[in-house]
């Protein structure tokens, strides 16, 4: 067997630099009450995310019919436009950290 193969391999892993993000659809959010402000921990008492990755995505499958402030990581314009024709608008908050 030659020398590079028995040799074990280390290096640079990006695994540690990753963010996961959780994806949450804006119709999930129907559950929620008209006006009411829905961020991380909002969302976790609702089970609509998990503790793993705590970085949200907000998409646009579905349809929302309630005024909402809805406060993801990140967001895609279906979703953006999805929110702000409810009514309601989306902030977007920056990741701390590495």
């Amino acid at each position: 067997m030659p020398l590079a193969r028995r040799l074990p391999k280390r290096g640079f892993n990006n695994e540690q630099f990753e963010h996961m993000f959780q994806i949450v659809n804006i119709g999930d959010l129907e559950r929620f009450g008209e006006g009411e402000r829905v961020d991380y921990d909002v969302m976790l008492k609702r089970r609509l995310v998990n503790k793993k990755g705590r970085y949200v995505k907000l998409l646009g499958k579905g349809e929302l019919t309630k005024k909402l402030t809805v406060v993801v990581h990140k967001a895609s314009k279906k979703a953006l436009e999805g929110v702000q024709k409810a009514g309601g608008n989306v902030e977007i908050v920056e990741k701390n950290g590495g």
